[in-house]
């Protein structure tokens, strides 16, 4: 079993930052895929961005040049670094955890980043 633990959203003016950390624990396997997606009201879940454990990453379009992700590998833990936050960023912000061996997606509980204007 896999368990991930999300911290960090909250409550941010327009152009203000927050730091999202996810904590994976359990039987990780050393080849994986973590990331973020999110999920604002009426609308569908999306990318926000992954990174592989060899390191490459990608971005949705609409947050490149504002969002990082990054990982500890020692620790399992991802982070999303968010800057220039606009209200449109407004969502619940899930982890994820694929596990390539298995080709299995693990969810977060979610956490809400809201950004007012």
């Amino acid at each position: 079993q896999v368990q991930l633990v999300e911290s960090g959203g909250g409550l941010v003016q327009a152009g203000g930052s927050l730091r999202l950390s996810c904590a994976v624990s359990g039987s990780v396997f050393s080849f994986n895929v973590m990331g973020w997606y999110r999920q604002a009201p009426g609308k569908q879940r999306e990318l926000v961005a992954h990174i592989a454990s060899g390191g490459p990453t990608n971005y949705a379009d609409s947050v490149k040049g504002r969002f990082t992700i990054s990982r500890d590998k020692a620790k399992n833990t991802v982070y999303l670094q968010m800057n220039s936050l606009k209200p449109e960023d407004t969502a619940v912000y899930y982890c994820t955890y694929r596990d390539l061996r298995l080709q299995y997606n693990y969810w977060g509980q979610g956490t809400q980043v809201t950004v007012s204007s």
